[in-house]
């Protein structure tokens, strides 16, 4: 009788590390070492395991191996949106340094909203990985007790905070929104506006931004906010621009809580036959790489998102690694700033 095809696969033996042992002549340490610590076998040894593993197919098992080191070399990063670009040079400069020492990165997508995040987090927590690499900080005080309670190296990073779960790696959003209406006052704008993300950190850029404003001008002017949905698409730029130039026509100057915003309103403002910098000055946040290709370029808060990375990536694999001790480290905290790039729009 023929056997059918689900059960001839279901029995077929799946390779294992003694195979490879078996068909190479070597002891399955070799192999081991071959595969997990390859630079303590020869560079011979290494290409014949290497392809040994190729033609039988081969696949670790990575849950029985991090039960018995009680590591899973795995590492997870949650950022708001895996469609816009703002965190694309941090989690690529992640991976990098994560690869460089043996560990792998899993990115999940936590959105905008704090309540969303805790529920993904806490469906994390329960799978063990080695680390936790985060866009921003923790506000729920459950999240933070599990995440303490398991001691997963966790780091916080796009944020600054004087009491991070564990390590943090960011920079002061007020201290941006501060530059920006220190910017705009200094260039002459005195009717200024924003463009903003409904996200809490963004909100804490506009609401520095309109303390500052008010402060150099010496009274409390009206400053409209328009508010656009996070991931803010170039559309919301444009629509932004033309509700808050509805409201307040004669509006000098707006700073943006995107560059996609930023870009929209350039957009927006050429369509209306508005002249910039001359009419409006427009700022932007993140500087993106289209933002120097902008007509006009685009007057910019520049972050080093590739830095972010670099470093949180190398304090998480300290960390899980005992380099550096929970809560003993002044170093636990950096802070990488950010730069004003003056350009044409401002």
């Amino acid at each position: 009788m023929k056997q059918p095809a689900k059960i001839r696969a279901a029995s077929a033996k799946t390779p294992t590390l003694a195979d490879i042992a078996a068909e190479l002549g070597v002891t399955k340490i070799t192999v081991s070492r071959a595969l997990n610590t390859p630079d303590r076998v020869s560079p011979q040894t290494l290409e014949k395991v290497r392809l040994a593993v190729r033609r039988l197919g081969y696949t670790p098992n990575l849950l029985a191996g991090s039960l018995s080191s009680s590591r899973s070399r795995l590492i997870v990063a949650l950022v708001p949106s895996i469609s816009g670009a703002m965190f694309t040079a941090t989690m690529q400069q992640v991976a990098h340094h994560l690869r460089q020492h043996g560990y792998q990165l899993l990115i999940g997508q936590g959105g905008y909203d704090e309540a969303s995040e805790a529920a993904l987090l806490s469906a994390i927590i329960g799978r063990r990985p080695d680390g936790i690499i985060l866009t921003g900080i923790v506000h729920s005080p459950e999240i933070r007790r599990q995440l303490q309670a398991a001691q997963i190296p966790v780091v916080e990073t796009w944020d600054l905070t004087p009491k991070p779960i564990d390590m943090l790696v960011g920079f002061s959003h007020p201290a941006i929104g501060r530059a920006a209406a220190k910017h705009l006052y200094a260039r002459g704008c005195r009717r200024p506006a924003l463009i903003s993300p409904d996200d809490r950190r963004a909100g804490l850029r506009a609401t520095a931004f309109i303390e500052q404003f008010r402060k150099l001008a010496g009274k409390a002017i009206n400053i409209p906010v328009h508010e656009a949905e996070a991931p803010t698409p170039m559309g919301a730029g444009r629509a932004g621009l033309a509700a808050l130039l509805a409201r307040q026509p004669d509006i000098d100057g707006v700073f943006c809580g995107s560059d996609n915003l930023a870009l929209g309103a350039l957009i927006e403002a050429r369509h209306r036959q508005i002249v910039i910098p001359d009419k409006l000055a427009v700022i932007g946040y993140g500087d993106q790489s289209f933002g120097a290709d902008a007509d006009p370029p685009l007057t910019n808060l520049r972050i080093d998102g590739a830095e972010i990375g670099r470093v949180a990536a190398e304090m998480l694999v300290a960390r899980v690694e005992g380099k550096l001790q929970p809560g003993k480290d002044k170093a636990r905290i950096v802070d990488v700033g950010f730069t004003l790039v003056q350009r044409a729009s401002a």
